[in-house]
């Protein structure tokens, strides 16, 4: 078990000077900024339908070494199948063969693609990116996954290991799939009290009326001063000496924003369980498996149902406070983790109320996918679709 660093002292936001702590952070690739998050999102998943149940993981203070910050995290990590029919993670995006999506061309893209699991806030940043690269993700496939990422990937385990022990549990339902989700919320969230620290915080509320989930790389609470609002932090990681481009910058600043208010929308209301109950088809009485029940009680929040975890879901919400207005982005050299840069911007409800809208009328269908503003088509670039895309300026560069 690695170690974690002893300095977990948030930086104060309103300071005009901040000290950059020593924090566990999360690495990833260059290329897994903005314009890729939603096709990364959709590629996580390590799930094939061989498999009767689930291997899965809860979140509990951990018991081993006292130096390090751990807690037990229910993750999902291998296969399921229920009455013969693959049934994917809420995270993960279901590839649908051309006959049905000849059969549904007329629905929205959010009822076609994420019926069974919500919007993701990486589905919001994306399409904010640009909507018609998000359009091809979801008819033509996820974009592939390069070493960069594969490394990305593999770095981003290997940390979230520091804070996060992972126990396997039996997962055999979609109800036991969502419980997991929940479940790993109330332990992150008392570990965030406990020990003033957590990392991959997992997001289920409702924006705009639209399921909304997301994971919040990672959260600080203030060792000192009378302030104890949670700060958000969010870390890239660059290959080159430099810092991004100000739409890659913008588009990590929604998804910290999208982050703050969904969690501030779930400790100012009360979460609507039968809603969401609804919205899913999920039975909140259905008995969870074996493991998980175990493992609630183990963790001190003994739940039987779907519903009960449910419950201490909107418990744990109803008594955190909101987070600070105050967001930070980190930039890092990839070669030696050293500090860029960091973003320290000011939550605006305004602009990202108008941003959330604007991509809901793409994903609920009320209009066609735009490109990129054509200031901003450099992106075309580095897209895999630009070779089909009509928005791409230089395509005939390349005919010619």
């Amino acid at each position: 078990m690695t170690e974690s660093p002893q300095n977990n002292t948030p930086p104060n936001p309103d300071s005009q000077e901040v000290t950059v702590p020593i924090i566990p952070i999360e690495f990833v690739s260059e290329e897994e900024m903005a314009l890729i998050e939603a096709a990364y999102a959709a590629s996580r998943s390590s799930l094939s339908s061989s498999s009767s149940s689930i291997s899965s993981s809860i979140c509990s203070p951990s018991r081993f070494q006292s130096k390090t910050k751990t807690i037990q995290s229910i993750t999902l990590l291998s296969k399921r199948c229920l009455s013969g029919s693959t049934v994917l993670d809420i995270e993960d995006s279901g590839n649908l063969t051309s006959t049905q999506k000849r059969s549904r061309v007329a629905q929205p893209f959010l009822h076609r693609f994420r019926r069974k699991r919500g919007l993701s806030v990486t589905d919001i940043t994306a399409t904010e990116w640009c909507e018609k690269q998000m359009e091809f993700v979801l008819l033509f496939g996820n974009r592939k996954i390069n070493k960069a990422m594969k490394a990305g990937q593999a770095r981003h385990v290997k940390l979230e290991e520091e804070v996060v022990n992972k126990v396997e549990v039996c997962v055999q339902s979609v109800e036991d799939t969502w419980a997991v989700k929940f479940i790993n919320f109330i332990t992150g969230a008392n570990q965030l009290l406990f020990e003033g620290l957590t990392r991959e915080l997992p997001l289920i509320g409702f924006v705009e009326g639209v399921c909304l989930v997301g994971v919040i790389d990672e959260i600080q609470m203030p060792a000192k001063g009378s302030d104890r609002r949670p700060i958000l932090i969010d870390t890239k990681t660059r290959a080159q000496d430099s810092l991004p481009a100000e739409p890659q910058r913008r588009n990590g600043r929604l998804q910290l924003m999208c982050y703050k208010n969904l969690w501030d929308t779930l400790v100012a209301d009360s979460f609507p369980s039968r809603q969401f109950f609804n919205l899913f088809s999920l039975d909140p009485s259905y008995i969870l498996s074996e493991d998980i029940i175990e493992k609630t009680t183990n963790s001190g929040f003994p739940a039987k149902t779907l519903d009960d975890v449910v419950g201490y879901y909107r418990n744990t919400c109803n008594m955190l406070p909101v987070t600070h207005n105050q967001l930070i982005l980190r930039y890092e050299l990839q070669k030696d983790q050293s500090v860029l840069g960091e973003d320290q911007f000011a939550y605006d409800p305004d602009w990202l109320k108008r941003q959330i809208q604007g991509s809901l009328e793409f994903w609920l269908g009320e209009r066609e996918a735009s490109y990129t503003p054509e200031e901003e088509r450099w992106k075309c670039r580095h897209c895999q679709f630009a070779s089909i895309c009509p928005g791409n300026p230089f395509k005939l560069e390349k005919e010619h």
